[in-house]
């Protein structure tokens, strides 16, 4: 396995998941957090969020000199191939997702690249963000730098998100280039799971289908049980 150097941006769940899983899979990781009480705790070897496992791979990593944190994505990327964006983008008032922080990112990024890079969508977004990133980038890349943006949406569960991580169903990996496919299929080589290479926009719509489908099957078992309640069925051997 090729080892890559890794920036993860953003400590939260996802972030946090994120970058410790990686760094498990034996690259170096480097995740970036601008809380700085966060910060200080991570680098106390304190994980903020209890899951399972999750601690014990950390402190694994932190040991192996694997991962290690940073307060601000320039520092983050001194050696970056690939930058994972993995920041919130909580819902606004109207129900749309707020995507400054992304924004944000995107901007940071593109002012410290120093070569060519992947820079991955990790965060839950709408359709087209990709492309909303690239043009981000784009616009404040000054010197021109090649990059590719990829969407690689997560399906991890809380309780079962670091087993999600390694072990998964699948992989999503929505690329623009030939050159960005290799890159993201080395990250996740040692990771043996069936790979799904599509556009972004698909991968993008991929990750809200599949919420929607499972908030589909919740719905319809729950309406199934008060069926069941009210005739005398077993919901399980029914589901």
């Amino acid at each position: 396995m090729k080892k890559i150097n890794i920036c993860v941006v953003g400590a939260g769940y996802v972030g946090l998941v994120t970058a410790t899983c990686l760094a498990e899979l034996g690259h170096d990781v480097v995740c970036v957090d601008s809380d700085a009480k966060k910060l200080k705790a991570l680098r106390g070897r304190k994980v903020p969020i209890y899951e399972p496992g999750l601690d014990e791979l950390f402190q694994r990593a932190i040991k192996a000199k694997r991962l290690r944190f940073a307060g601000s994505v320039q520092e983050g990327m001194a050696a970056a191939q690939v930058i994972f964006i993995a920041v919130g983008t909580p819902p606004r008032a109207d129900g749309s997702a707020d995507l400054s922080a992304v924004e944000a990112v995107a901007e940071e990024v593109a002012c410290n690249l120093k070569g060519y890079a992947v820079i991955v969508d990790k965060s839950t977004v709408p359709v087209e963000t990709g492309d909303w990133v690239a043009k981000t980038v784009a616009r404040f890349n000054k010197k021109g730098l090649p990059f590719d943006v990829v969407s690689n949406p997560e399906f991890l569960s809380e309780g079962t998100a670091v087993k999600d991580f390694l072990n998964p169903d699948r992989i999503v990996l929505g690329v623009t280039s030939p050159r960005a496919e290799a890159v993201m299929r080395q990250v996740y080589a040692p990771i043996k799971a069936p790979v799904l290479v599509t556009d972004v926009k698909s991968a993008e719509l991929i990750k809200h289908a599949s919420n929607s489908f499972l908030a589909t099957k919740i719905s319809f078992i729950n309406a199934v049980s008060i069926l069941c309640e009210k005739v005398g069925a077993d919901v399980g051997l029914v589901a």
